[in-house]
């Protein structure tokens, strides 16, 4: 079976995170995709696979016999989607022989721009994957899934010699705990990749540092028509607060290493206000910088109004795994070379994220982050070529390979 074809299965099953549940799994859909994948791996072979209590999914490969001195080597991909546009259910369309040209979807009238996604124009010719147009596709990550069981397909039907290979589904990636109750020492690689990034050929292990603020304002609400000098209005401060940010400094007008602060939620009235927001920087010091200015911001704010009228909460998320990679290059060095093995031109770029990788290679467990062919992700204009996927499992049959001739120290 060819990943494209267990993706369209894949991302019928729902699965969309929820921040508001603290459990784990943040929601129960998630077992669903959990235990289907757990009954396909036992299928193909892989004799222990099996969901836990938290519903992180795992499963080996052993080592061809000869080869158990290779270093064993991880996939891992998520199983959770975003919530938004996940109401309806979710319908893939493939457009054969994609022109490059814009895309009119079946549902709601929107349209694949070709301004808006230049690479677009790069498709041209391939079978392109797409919703109906109402809601995300579920690429982000159903297709590193997709890729990585094709890939363990391929494996258990061939001769080829290889290590250990230790394969890991996770779920909530997408509200930031998909590491929380990850196995590290159960799961047993010694080194690993995610496989939850764009284009084919990509290669990521520069990702953001990472925090959450969130601006706690309390208020003084009296009648308005007696309010001289001594209402606080929270919503009004709230604003002010937004305005003492650098402005050039957003998600919208800010890439590559650029770092941002960026509004997720505001809510309140004139009584009490909350501002949330996340903070991204690839420079730990830049980062540190920015969240010096908030402080600074709470301060000026408290000094204005009164102490009390402002409480600033930050909460640290995750950090560039980029520390954690260098000491074991390799990693890099494979992923480039399994990409031109394969005709691929590798890009490495600096992840404008996060993965599950990041946080599992601060707990011990390096792991970059490669393509899987996707784009757009976490909307309704989200795609994917078939081509794509294929390119993707090639390059991670080609990493198998690579490992495999390799012998540990």
């Amino acid at each position: 079976m060819r990943a494209y074809e267990r993706l369209l299965e894949y991302v019928k099953v729902k699965t969309p995170s929820s921040e508001e549940n603290m459990e784990t799994p943040s929601s129960s859909c998630q077992f669903e995709l959990a235990e289907r994948l757990v009954g396909e791996m036992k299928e193909l072979g892989i004799e222990d696979a099996a969901v836990d209590g938290k519903c992180y999914v795992y499963g080996t490969i052993p080592a061809t016999e000869g080869y158990e001195n290779s270093p064993s080597l991880g996939f891992i991909a998520h199983m959770d989607t975003v919530s938004e546009f996940t109401e309806n259910p979710i319908h893939p369309v493939l457009h054969k022989n994609y022109d490059g040209q814009n895309l009119v979807f079946d549902e709601g009238g929107r349209v694949l721009d070709t301004v808006l996604f230049p690479h677009l124009k790069n498709l041209k010719g391939r079978t392109l994957i797409t919703s109906d147009g109402t809601t995300i596709l579920g690429a982000d990550d159903k297709a590193g899934i997709a890729e990585i069981m094709t890939m363990a397909e391929y494996v258990l039907r061939s001769d080829v010699p290889h290590g250990k290979i230790c394969l890991a589904f996770t779920p909530d990636e997408e509200i930031g705990r998909g590491a929380d109750h990850f196995d590290v020492e159960g799961f047993a690689a010694d080194f690993a990749y995610t496989v939850d990034g764009g284009a084919e050929g990509e290669i990521e292990y520069e990702n953001f540092n990472a925090c959450e603020a969130v601006f706690k304002i309390q208020g003084v609400n009296v009648h308005p028509g007696s309010a001289k000098g001594i209402m606080i209005n929270a919503g009004a401060v709230g604003c002010e607060i937004q305005m003492m940010l650098p402005q050039e400094e957003t998600p919208e007008q800010t890439e590559g290493y650029e770092g941002f602060y960026h509004l997720i939620k505001i809510n309140g009235s004139c009584e009490r206000a909350e501002l949330v927001y996340i903070v991204r920087d690839h420079d730990a010091d830049k980062f540190a910088q920015k969240q010096q200015k908030l402080k600074e911001i709470a301060d000026a704010m408290n000094q204005k109004y009164g102490e009390g009228t402002v409480d600033l909460q930050i909460k640290e998320q995750y950090r560039n795994m980029a520390e954690k990679i260098r000491p074991c290059y390799h990693l890099i060095e494979n992923a480039k070379k399994a990409c031109e093995n394969m005709g691929i031109v590798p890009k490495i770029q600096p992840i404008r994220g996060g993965t599950d990788g990041a946080r599992l290679s601060f707990m011990g467990l390096p792991c970059p982050n490669l393509g899987t062919g996707g784009y757009a992700f976490h909307g309704p204009y989200e795609h994917i070529t078939v081509e794509g996927m294929d390119k993707s499992v090639e390059i991670l049959m080609e990493l198998v390979k690579i490992y495999g001739i390799i012998k540990k120290e």
